[in-house]
């Protein structure tokens, strides 16, 4: 039997989708990047002073570089990357099904979900400040958001390798199924009910997901239908506000304090 065309594309974008590569740039990233046995590595480019300082990750690798001139770097950077000599093309992480990390992941059963968050270095920051206090992953739609990029991972400074960061079809559906699965859904919203520490105050030993909208529209209206609470973080005067990145990292630690 034939299959029909809507399968057939549907299996060449998921093979198209797993046969593309990343290059990751940095001393940190490659770094971190390179003594990661889960990544994937195909190409590593490196200038002489980068490959001095990599030595010891080189060895763990496995991987030959590629010695370049630091004048003529041959790598498809974007314009103004600071790659400081060293690029590593891998493939994306595959940190496997989403209950598995949110029942029995490592440390305490805290997430955190980005509505639309898509600048690569606000998520980067995001997962530095998730692998501080010990979330078990980042999840975002997989569509409208920032993907695996070698800015992100620059601006993680080698979290990416550590932190789990799982994009999903529909962010809803998963809301719903993190609710099945136990956890409270915490919605940061400058406009929320009760402030974050209260909220958090009442909920014990609960597993907690704070989901966070991008800056400017903030939360999606189905978004913050499908939270337990919408929350605030207090402000000491009536104005100013906190980027994504920073009321990520407030937010955490008003959990983490419990």
């Amino acid at each position: 039997m034939k299959k029909p065309a809507w399968v057939i594309d549907k299996e060449r974008a998921r093979r198209a989708a797993a046969a593309e590569t990343v290059w990751l740039f940095g001393l940190h990233a490659v770094r971190d990047a390179l003594v990661n046995p889960s990544r994937i590595k195909q190409r590593l480019v490196l200038t002489k002073n980068a490959a001095d300082k990599l030595s010891e990750a080189i060895a763990q690798g496995g991987l030959e570089p590629e010695m370049a001139d630091p004048r003529k770097f041959p790598v498809p950077l974007d314009p103004g990357s600071v790659h400081q000599g060293a690029a590593l093309e891998v493939k994306a992480l595959d940190w496997g099904p989403l209950a598995d990390i949110a029942v029995a992941g490592t440390g305490a059963a805290r997430l955190l979900l980005l509505d639309r968050v898509t600048d690569p270095h606000n998520v980067g920051a995001i997962l530095r400040s998730a692998e501080v206090f010990g979330a078990r992953a980042v999840i975002a739609p997989a569509r409208h958001s920032a993907p695996e990029t070698g800015a992100l991972a620059k601006t993680a400074s080698g979290a990416l390798e550590r932190q789990p960061y799982l994009r999903v079809k529909n962010l809803g559906d998963t809301m719903q199924e993190l609710k099945t699965l136990g956890y409270v859904l915490l919605g940061l919203d400058g406009t929320g009910e009760i402030e974050i520490a209260d909220a958090v105050a009442d909920l014990g030993d609960r597993p907690v997901a704070l989901v966070l909208g991008a800056e400017g529209p903030g939360l999606r209206e189905r978004t913050k239908s499908l939270c337990d609470h919408l929350v605030r973080i207090p402000a000491a005067g009536a104005f100013g506000s906190l980027n994504v990145s920073n009321a990520a990292a407030v937010s955490l630690y008003a959990v983490a304090k419990g």
